[in-house]
């Protein structure tokens, strides 16, 4: 089964694909879409749509995961990464895929064990669950960590 893990946001959309067989798990590849500072809201969900569409028709996962938006101090920052996750809920639906999603919280307890942990410690454990990943960047090695997540949630 092949499976895609998504880390949305309005800068730069992370995405990662893994294959599942049985147990045993293997990096397909991973990246980063990342929209213009300076385009317009719209400008930036049409980027981060179609290079969705683009990496969906590459790989041509089975399912796909979303990481689930964290609450900011800053009410218009969590509006626009809520309009940037919508756009990954709809490109996975549009592409037929069925979609979970998993707070990030459920992430990190399923890679690291413990819920709180920290970035570095969930980019080790990519390293030790995917030996030989190159990370695209830290937004890829999350949608790395969503779809591992899932692989190991999913029944």
């Amino acid at each position: 089964m092949l499976i895609i893990g998504l880390d949305p946001s309005l800068t730069c959309t992370g995405w990662g694909v893994i294959a599942k067989q049985g147990n045993r798990l293997s990096h397909i590849a991973n990246g980063q879409i990342k929209t213009g500072p300076k385009a317009s809201l719209a400008e930036r969900l049409v980027t981060i749509d179609a290079g969705l569409a683009d990496v969906i028709a590459r790989y041509q996962p089975e399912c796909g995961a979303v990481e689930e938006v964290f609450v900011n101090k800053n009410p218009q920052s969590t509006l626009k990464l809520g309009q940037a996750r919508g756009v990954c809920l709809l490109a996975l639906a549009k592409a037929g895929l069925p979609v979970a999603e998993y707070a990030t919280r459920l992430v990190k307890k399923a890679i690291v064990g413990s819920g709180g942990a920290e970035k570095a410690q969930v980019q080790a454990m990519l390293g030790v669950l995917l030996p030989g990943v190159k990370l695209a960047g830290a937004d890829a090695a999350d949608a790395l960590a969503v779809a591992i997540a899932h692989a190991h949630l999913v029944r």
